[in-house]
């Protein structure tokens, strides 16, 4: 028999363990200041902890005039690339985001052999088993916990605790401005640009929000997550999302009164529980609104909060909760890892590589759940019957529907029982030509239902 993997993966470095780990950071926002803050005021106390006393070799920063409070001059530099080449630090931290200059940074720290912590889910979304292969071919920790949701630790225990579990399906709020959008939306009536406003005064929003309500930044996350669940090759392009700007108060209040709560979810789905094939797996990765019953325990999730909730064939149902964002949370979650870091490189051996196959995709006109349709229409007989009679056109059955009136005009609310969503988008197609539907308002799908697929 040949070498297996792990045989054949190049031994880590080590370092002395009276020796202080000494540690370049890549960026000085919110999460990297926070770190710097852990690291220097609290030292003492983490080595009593971890067992590790660490030392910052300096902090890479774009514009080394910008004055940073709390980061001694002395260790602000603007020499990225010479910062990761300093034959002196032991671990790379990568704080900077997006995917350039990240992913040459962090390629060159781990052709190096220098163990690398990152929060960045942009780059770990898009190359993350090929940064992992060159971790692998190094020896050395690829470790990124904080890049999905903040403080809650859920990279290590899909990766190490649930590495034998057979994962059916994870479902998640990972994004707390979304989160914060729509809970604010419920509990206080408002639009949606209201919302998004009092996000962006408190800070949970950015000045420009795109990625955070067109759903790119979940979508990133709901692709880490199913690469680590499934076991499988998954990159953020492979993700449809929808984002929450087209959610309307009215749609979160009838969903209310049904029983129901409107979020932004990341939900990844394994489909052949018989087994992987020659194929490998079918899966299903999507970001988009959707209502839950209140019954969920995702639907307690409220404000900025973050939570991920796991289905297993024999752990059951698993949930993890707690800040997703935000610079000292963030900051937590990359202690963490840098500590898991120092004691591998202490040693010499670096966290178990996940091996990961490619995944067959499920298109998504063929996948399957209940729904949630608002419709405006004019109020006058034979106006139902020619609605019922697209829905069936397109093999979509309705189990519920609920009309209110609106002058001269009638909101017509129906609940599905399970349809493709090719027969749904269909339906929406054929009710938009008929003359006597002025609007097709709200489109949610049902998840978490008894009615869900």
């Amino acid at each position: 028999m040949g070498p297996s993997a792990q045989e054949t993966q190049a031994q880590a470095p080590s370092t002395p363990a009276d020796q202080p780990v000494r540690v370049a950071i890549l960026g000085a926002g919110n999460v990297g200041g926070a770190l710097v803050s852990l690291l220097l005021s609290d030292g003492d106390a983490i080595a009593a902890r971890s067992g590790v006393r660490f030392e910052i070799a300096g902090v890479a920063v774009g514009d080394v005039s910008r004055a940073r409070p709390g980061i001694p001059p002395e260790l602000v530099t603007g020499d990225a690339k010479g910062l990761v080449s300093d034959p002196s630090v032991d671990v790379v931290v990568e704080l900077i985001g997006g995917l350039d200059p990240a992913r040459e940074l962090v390629e060159t720290a781990l052709a190096a052999r220098r163990p690398v912590v990152t929060a960045n889910k942009e780059l770990i979304a898009a190359c993350g088993a090929q940064l992992a292969d060159a971790a692998a071919a190094s020896g050395v920790d690829l470790l990124y916990e904080a890049a999905v949701a903040g403080a809650i630790p859920i990279i290590r225990p899909l990766r190490e605790s649930l590495a034998g579990e057979r994962i059916r399906r994870v479902v998640g709020i990972v994004n707390g401005t979304t989160n914060f959008i729509l809970s604010t939306m419920s509990e206080q009536g408002l639009p949606y640009a209201e919302a998004l406003a009092e996000a962006q005064r408190l800070g949970f929003a950015e000045r420009d929000p795109a990625a955070d309500v067109d759903g790119h930044d979940a979508a990133a996350k709901a692709a880490i997550l199913a690469a680590l669940a499934f076991r499988c090759v998954v990159v953020g392009t492979d993700v449809p999302r929808e984002g929450i700007s087209s959610v309307d108060p009215v749609d979160i209040a009838f969903a209310d009164r049904l029983g129901y709560v409107v979020k932004l979810l990341a939900v990844a789905e394994r489909f052949d529980d018989g087994g992987d094939t020659d194929d490998g797996p079918e899966i299903s990765v999507r970001v988009h609104p959707a209502m839950l019953p209140r019954t969920h325990p995702l639907a307690a999730v409220r404000g900025a909060f973050n939570a991920v909730f796991i289905e297993g064939a024999a752990a059951g149902e698993l949930m993890l909760y707690g800040r997703g964002a935000g610079g000292l949370p963030t900051a937590s979650a990359v202690l963490g890892d840098l500590i898991d870091a120092a004691h591998h490189l202490r040693a010499g051996t670096a966290a178990r590589v996940v091996p990961r196959i490619a995944a067959r995709i499920r298109p998504s006109d063929d996948l399957s759940c209940a729904w949630y349709l608002s419709i405006d229409v004019a109020d006058r007989p034979g106006v139902l019957a020619a609605v019922a009679q697209v829905f069936g056109t397109h093999g979509v059955s309705i189990r519920s529907m609920e009309q209110v009136g609106l002058g001269d005009e009638a909101r017509l609310i129906f609940l599905t029982h399970i349809a493709r969503a090719g027969d749904v988008r269909r339906t929406i197609d054929g009710l938009r030509e008929l003359d006597v539907v002025d609007r097709v308002g709200g489109v949610l799908r049902i998840v978490g239902d008894q009615d869900d697929g």
